[in-house]
């Protein structure tokens, strides 16, 4: 019996730590739907969520050297944030099932997932997703109007993402419109508007999400290869480390930009100097071919995210 069939025959998923809260808090009957949700994977959401808390972070540095910072209602945004990230992601990644079952199926990895397994039903996961669909609505429904229609509008991106991987190489650009969108709405839901030091932070984080999910795709390009499925990681290949120089170069450079027009403190540079020896060690440590590696290297990103967000928090007058 191979490891992904012991995997499914126990209920639980070949890509997730077996000692997860999930499995050790909820009903066997439960494991299926947050397998869904991923909830046994938070590394998604952390990254999802970390965007909107860098736009944040940059909307209080605005704030406070105005003086006009409402702390309690800054705690407020970071807290409705995460609840929404880890709702949307846990909806995002149930509809992503849905769209691609049949192709989950033909991967290793992902083949003892609920649906492709079958130990969930298509109506079931549909069910599931508006669930979570809702949770984040009742998040959203908690900002300004103009949070809530640009809160809306992702949900564009939301809905072509799945197909990216079907039409063109480059699946993680549009992972990275739809991950990067809280860099939009943490600045919205302080001021009721954009900046231009917001989107540049939007399209910081886009540049972001490319290098690390192609990390991460270079899990699956074997299988992808075999399947017809197309990204990044098969796109750049040997050329990955080169392409990530550039990604994660142009990530601090947009950073750097955004946070100068947004007159942030030197600590949050310093941020972005430690974040930038972060992505170093990630490009001199990646091999390719190490699946286990690019997972390791992928979840990293989050210790990225936190660094450069506390570095706008520590930027703050009063921190």
């Amino acid at each position: 019996m191979n490891q992904q069939t012991t995997h499914s025959d126990m209920g639980r998923v070949s890509d997730a730590p077996s000692n997860n809260w999930v499995y050790r808090l909820l009903p066997r009957g439960l494991w299926p739907y947050a397998q869904l949700a991923r909830w046994d994977r938070p590394i998604g959401w952390q990254l999802l969520m970390l965007p909107c808390f860098w736009s944040v972070g940059l909307a209080a540095n605005v704030a406070a050297g105005a003086g006009s910072l409402n702390v309690a209602q800054t705690l407020l945004h970071l807290f409705l944030f995460f609840v929404g990230a880890v709702a949307m992601r846990g909806a995002g990644c149930t509809y992503n099932d849905i769209v691609d079952k049949d192709i989950d199926m033909q991967v290793a990895r992902t083949r003892s997932r609920p649906l492709p397994s079958g130990r969930v039903t298509s109506r079931q996961a549909k069910i599931f997703m508006l669930a979570q669909t809702l949770v984040g609505l009742v998040v959203l429904l908690q900002f300004n109007w103009f949070a809530v229609a640009l809160g809306v509008a992702s949900l564009a991106t939301i809905a072509i993402y799945p197909f990216a991987k079907r039409f063109t190489d480059w699946p993680q650009f549009f992972l990275g419109l739809a991950f990067s969108w809280g860099g939009l709405m943490g600045w919205a839901a302080a001021f009721g508007s954009l900046s231009l030091s917001s989107v540049i932070l939007y399209v910081a984080a886009i540049a972001w999400t490319i290098g690390y999910d192609t990390i991460y795709a270079h899990q699956d390009k074997e299988d992808d290869a075999l399947v017809g499925v197309r990204s990044t990681a098969r796109l750049f290949a040997e050329n990955t480390a080169k392409w990530l120089v550039g990604l994660f170069g142009l990530t601090l450079l947009l950073l750097v930009v955004s946070f100068a027009l947004a007159g942030v403190g030197l600590v949050a540079y310093l941020g972005l100097l430690a974040a930038a020896v972060a992505f170093a060690y990630q490009i001199r440590a990646l091999d390719i071919d190490d699946g286990a590696q690019c997972l390791k290297l992928f979840k990293f990103n989050a210790v990225v995210g936190a660094i450069i967000f506390a570095g706008l928090i520590l930027a703050l007058p009063f921190a």
